[in-house]
């Protein structure tokens, strides 16, 4: 099977809530000309430069009624936070309204804060993630939920299309047991004891873990985020680097992750940015080691955070030029090539 392309949106453009919501569903259907498989919507609570968008199943009703064939889905839903079944039943029916387009991201959450406005203590968040997920499994498998009651409308094949996104082996292991699919961050923190590891030194033993607990027969699903930014011109690409880095800079030196004196080229670097020209971009995609165990690569312009134009240039020339030097061959223009 050729590698799976998705397009992935925090929904950050400089502008506000109603406007951010209307540029990404842009996005997402120009992607869907492009040929792009999948779209993918992050789901972020109170923090506005973080991300743009706190209910996803809401975004994502209104971009299944602009698209008829690019699969959608949540990348990720923050599950501790949520009541599982009232999750359950709004992917059901977004799906049964996308015509079985959902794919449903999950992961613990990494905004700790929002817990106390959830009434909720993030300590207990990886036991909150694991409870939820399996009412979740039990709703869509047409179980008896607590109390006698079962889900209503259905559409069973939810249970099929779980992603856990995670930053350790040990949840990489978990979601392959499981028999989900597995996300990779487009970066990761590095540890103290091995400060220039490459990202691939931290995913590749992810990936092995998942595959040696996915059950028998089951094929893999390996999702690799990644930062990529193309530009026609090089120079170009530098400038919005320039002013979109400086912003995540700021904020994250107020936080103390890194020092207000970092460099750019730093940054491209720490954040595992791929940025440029297509022949630029392909080459820095195909020195990176994890995605040539990947299933689906994804891409995304955060933490760059161009204008929305360049947003839809960038997405034109991955399609064009990017992705096929990478393995992907782009779906019929009547076909669909499902993730799950």
């Amino acid at each position: 099977m050729s590698k799976r392309l998705g397009f992935f949106s925090r929904l950050l453009d400089q502008t506000d809530a109603a406007e951010r919501y209307r540029l990404a569903t842009e996005q997402i259907m120009h992607a869907e000309r492009c040929g792009f498989d999948s779209a993918w919507i992050a789901q972020h609570h109170f923090h506005e430069g973080e991300g743009g968008l706190p209910a996803p199943f809401v975004f994502l009703a209104q971009a299944a009624a602009r698209t008829s064939r690019i699969r959608l889905g949540t990348g990720i839903v923050t599950l501790p936070l949520e009541l599982p079944v009232r999750v359950a039943e709004d992917a059901v029916v977004t799906d049964l309204m996308s015509g079985n387009r959902l794919e449903v991201g999950v992961g613990p959450g990494g905004n700790l804060t929002a817990f106390t406005a959830f009434g909720l203590d993030a300590n207990d968040r990886h036991t909150l993630m694991d409870r939820n997920l399996e009412l979740m499994r039990t709703a869509w498998s047409g179980g008896a939920l607590p109390g006698g009651d079962r889900l209503y409308p259905s559409s069973p094949t939810l249970v099929d299309r779980i992603w856990q996104a995670t930053f350790s082996v040990a949840g990489a292991r978990r979601a392959g047991a499981a028999g989900d699919g597995l996300m990779l961050s487009r970066t990761q923190p590095r540890s103290p004891d091995a400060p220039k590891a490459s990202l691939a030194d931290i995913q590749i033993p992810m990936i092995d873990a998942y595959l040696e607990a996915l059950p028998k027969g089951r094929p893999p699903r390996i999702l690799a985020s990644r930062t990529v930014f193309v530009a026609d011109d090089a120079k170009e690409a530098m400038r919005f680097a320039e002013t979109g880095l400086a912003r995540l800079r700021h904020r994250l030196a107020a936080t103390g992750n890194f020092s207000s004196g970092n460099l750019v080229g730093d940054l491209i670097a720490a954040l595992d940015v791929h940025i440029g020209t297509p022949d630029e971009v392909v080459a820095s995609l195909q020195a990176e080691k994890t995605l040539a165990r990947a299933t689906d690569l994804t891409v995304q312009v955060h933490s760059i955070d161009p204008p929305h134009p360049y947003i839809l240039r960038s997405i034109e020339l991955v399609a064009e030029k990017v992705a096929p030097a990478l393995g992907w061959v782009k779906a019929d223009d009547d076909g669909e090539r499902r993730v799950a």
